[in-house]
């Protein structure tokens, strides 16, 4: 997610790598005048509202990732749960998404469905929204504050580490590599860089020569990649904390004519396929996009009373050369400059919200 653009715009009833291997069962709960998730209060019966605040609009990850959460609005209005859908875009200003949460509250829409444009600035608001009974739940780029209902993300840090930990593996703990964040600031970008810190401190052969912070997109990422290319001859390693950074990085690397190196990345099409094409040496994970029509789920089962989970933990997957055909796979599913997500499903929902 992103203050220029988020990222690019989601386990299992196929066998995509890892994620698919969790098993839990939704707990069951009162009614909801009884509800036992946090901030749920007052008299609100569905079908309820929903208010989904987008930070960005524009980047295809998070296309991707409204598009599940349509798609679970309009599951949930067949079942009666759900009346509407109110949908906002603050274009990548955190203050504007601060002003369009508040008109949410204002309108006493049931739940808010929100990606952080920021991690502390949204505190107060989201805090406001929780006083006030409204169900608020927060995925992949988190606020600080736990006045929410729930929290839903993969282990930021821990993608950071094993990604680490495989360029550790790739290069045998030695070599010079430029790391590729996302936008400072936000807390998904950032905690991946967090949680790479301490496998590169316990591994002081692998010099980071430069790194930087794009957008999540692949333009401006092989921008700033081929900018590197000319001021370093030697590069043994690229670890990208982003699937859009690892495609700009491939291609800045094939235009300039460089020999490819290692590289971490996402599950996003381009980069995959790229991988393929070009006979890299990969590793990537998943931030699935379905991410979004969780958050809708899980708010309306705490409105309905169930005690959800304060935060919801989603398995990363591992995309290396034993699995990714199995992602190839399904590309024609998905846009060419998108994210290839696995399936899902209220079977699925209801195991990862038994945690």
């Amino acid at each position: 997610m992103k203050f220029q653009a988020l990222r690019n715009l989601s386990c299992h009833r196929t066998l995509l790598a890892g994620a698919a291997t969790v098993a839990f069962v939704l707990a069951a709960g009162a009614g909801p005048a009884s509800a036992a998730a946090n901030c749920i209060k007052g008299d609100r019966k569905a079908p309820y509202t929903v208010g989904w605040a987008n930070i960005y609009s524009v980047p295809t990850w998070m296309k991707q990732t409204e598009g599940t959460i349509t798609a679970e609005v309009e599951e949930l209005k067949k079942s009666g749960l759900v009346k509407d859908l109110m949908i906002t875009d603050a274009q990548g200003n955190a203050q504007t998404q601060i002003q369009q949460i508040q008109s949410m509250i204002d309108a006493n829409v049931d739940a808010i469905i929100v990606i952080a444009g920021s991690s502390s600035a949204l505190d107060r608001v989201i805090s406001d929204a929780c006083d006030k009974g409204i169900a608020v739940v927060n995925f992949d780029s988190l606020v600080d504050t736990d006045q929410v209902t729930a929290k839903i993300n993969t282990d930021s840090n821990e993608w950071g580490a094993t990604a680490a930990k495989w360029m550790v593996d790739q290069l045998g703990g030695k070599g010079k590599i430029i790391v590729m964040n996302g936008p400072a600031g936000i807390s998904v970008s950032d905690d991946r860089r967090k949680g790479a810190q301490p496998v590169l401190d316990a591994n002081p052969g692998l010099e980071i020569i430069t790194e930087t912070n794009t957008e999540y997109n692949a333009a401006p990422a092989q921008e700033a990649m081929t900018s590197l290319l000319f001021a370093n001859a030697e590069i043994d390693g690229v670890l990208s904390l982003g699937g859009a950074l690892s495609a700009g990085s491939v291609m800045a690397f094939d235009r300039q004519g460089r020999g490819q190196v290692p590289t971490t990345g996402e599950n996003a099409r381009q980069f995959l396929e790229l991988w393929k094409e070009k006979g890299l040496k990969g590793w990537a994970t998943m931030q699935p996009n379905w991410l979004g029509a969780l958050a809708v789920y899980t708010a309306v089962q705490a409105l309905e009373g169930k005690d959800v989970p304060a935060f919801v933990k989603v398995p990363l997957p591992v995309i290396d050369d034993t699995t990714i055909d199995t992602y190839l796979a399904r590309a024609g599913q998905f846009p060419a400059d998108g994210y290839i997500y696995s399936d899902y499903d209220k079977a699925l929902f209801d195991k990862l919200l038994a945690q």
